[in-house]
């Protein structure tokens, strides 16, 4: 019996060994799931499907950084999960992204909602993107 998603059902996660070549299967196979977010570094594939709370904090969180760069006059861009992409070694997409001054292919500011793992363990991914600015928000506390 499949199981019902609801409001109040945590992320779903699954991560396992592969290969970019792996990945990219996966990745053109879901390309028409709306919500589901893959992740590949160091021989790692990812695939989450956020849950209410995570989506619902990663919206908040995106709206006080939109909030806090509009009051400072910063000219930004806000990118959302896009893609980001280095070809054959790290792929991800961020809860929320921003591109400060002009669009860009990685962004500026990547910002994580941690439920599932550590956020330690996802910034070597980030590093290895050129993401010069990463955020978790991680048991109720943002950390740089």
């Amino acid at each position: 019996m499949a199981q019902v998603l609801t409001r109040d059902n945590a992320d779903q996660r699954v991560a396992f060994n592969g290969t970019w070549e792996q990945f990219r299967l996966i990745q053109q196979a879901t390309q028409n799931a709306p919500g589901v977010k893959l992740s590949f570094f160091a021989g790692e594939i990812e695939i989450l499907v956020p849950g209410f709370k995570h989506e619902n904090f990663a919206e908040i969180i995106g709206y006080l950084v939109t909030t806090f760069l509009l009051a400072q006059g910063l000219r930004f861009h806000p990118s959302g999960s896009m893609t980001q992409e280095k070809e054959g070694e790290a792929s991800t997409q961020a809860d929320k992204s921003f591109c400060l001054d002009r669009p860009k292919v990685i962004p500026d500011l990547s910002i994580e909602v941690v439920y599932t793992s550590s956020g330690l363990s996802k910034l070597p991914k980030y590093q290895a993107l050129g993401v010069p600015e990463v955020w978790f928000w991680e048991d109720g506390v943002l950390w740089l």
